[in-house]
């Protein structure tokens, strides 16, 4: 009855690609929990704090039912304050705001030019939506626009969208977003930008890489609270007419449960956490410089210059043998391979975050070191 399903999974074991879930181990070089407030005090009382106050665990429903919370309102507004922006949307996840961008806002007869590296739930957003599509090297700021220029020159009507993220979660690099902005000025674009690794992280006051431009009309920002922010769930920031559209045609919003309300008061203590505290930011800015030097002295690898260290190996298998040896050795370190990434760019993904020290830095790339030796 399932005998597909097992040939499938065979062919993946067969590639080196068959996935599995397993319980968590050894020293964190893995989560996207960068400031480490995941399990830190201050969520914990902010949670306990909230549940002492009456904020319920569970919605009860879809937010235009009877789901809809009064700290789901508080914490959209403290978002749209904290990012600069008119208003703010909140979703159960990053991957489901994502989605609900691509499938509902680009109409038939625009045209979205993406990053080829945007993240996966841009992509289904893009093969569920009305619009055009078309991909962009990676980074390559005049590859965009001239996408955008052929599109009109061959008729194109309608408005041309740009879709990148601020900081790769597999490359750890970000796009030059002054030139991005040029681009979707001089065609009259709407630009979105994916913020998942930068909010909390980079910018002003943990805003994200894209801050400074937060609050125009052309512009909606998307950030996740289930990385720096330490909870789940995720905004997407911009107008008010576009947040009223996505209330009102947005499917993955219209149909979904409401987020949790205890999760949105959490939420609203780490964004407040983030806009007045500054400590931990600068803690792993310090921790990522060391790192990088780490990388560069210890294994002769050029850093990305962000808390995202990728180590590409090439081979599938080289990348999970690699890994499961610095398991065996105490580090929580995972293969990322096609179609995660382009084929032959298998890589570790190597994340810094405030769960890890200098120490614990330092003997990673020591042991990584022996290890690529060992297996040259």
């Amino acid at each position: 009855m399932h005998d597909d399903f097992e040939k499938d999974l065979r062919d993946l074991a067969g590639r080196g690609r068959l996935r599995s879930l397993r319980e968590r181990s050894g020293i964190d070089f893995t989560s996207n929990d960068y400031l480490g407030l995941a399990e830190s005090d201050e969520l914990s009382k902010a949670a306990a704090d909230a549940i002492a106050r009456g904020v319920p665990v569970g919605s009860g429903g879809s937010r235009l039912l009877r789901g809809n919370h009064s700290e789901h309102e508080a914490l959209e507004s403290e978002a749209a304050a904290y990012f600069g922006a008119e208003t703010a949307l909140y979703f159960g996840g990053g991957y489901v705001a994502n989605f609900a961008i691509f499938s509902t806002l680009p109409q038939r007869g625009d045209l979205i030019v993406h990053d080829e590296l945007v993240h996966a739930s841009v992509h289904e957003g893009l093969r569920r939506g009305r619009a055009d599509y078309v991909s962009a090297p990676h980074n390559d700021v005049d590859a965009f626009d001239a996408a955008i220029v052929r599109w009109r020159n061959s008729g194109g009507k309608g408005r041309p969208w740009i879709s990148v993220e601020s900081l790769y979660s597999m490359d750890g690099d970000s796009p030059n977003l002054d030139e991005l902005f040029a681009v979707a000025d001089r065609h009259g674009a709407m630009i979105v930008i994916d913020e998942a690794h930068a909010t909390g992280v980079l910018g002003p006051e943990g805003r994200g890489l894209a801050a400074a431009f937060e609050g125009r009309d052309n512009v909606l920002t998307l950030h996740t609270c289930g990385k720096a922010l330490g909870t789940v769930g995720g905004f997407i920031v911009g107008p008010k007419v576009i947040r009223d559209f996505l209330v009102n045609r947005a499917r993955p919003f219209i149909f979904a449960t409401a987020p949790s309300p205890l999760i949105a008061a959490v939420t609203r203590a780490s964004l407040r956490l983030s806009r007045t505290d500054s400590t931990r930011r600068e803690r792993l800015a310090r921790l990522v410089e060391f790192a990088g030097s780490e990388l560069r002295q210890r294994c002769n690898i050029e850093p990305s210059g962000s808390h995202i260290l990728p180590v590409v190996i090439g081979a599938d298998q080289a990348a999970v043998a690699l890994a499961a040896a610095l398991q065996r050795r105490g580090f929580d370190i995972r293969a990322i391979r096609p179609p995660t990434v382009a084929e032959g760019t298998a890589r570790l993904r190597i994340a810094l975050t405030l769960n890890v020290n200098e120490t614990a830095v330092a003997e990673l790339f020591a042991t990584l070191s022996d290890e690529m030796r060992a297996a040259a």
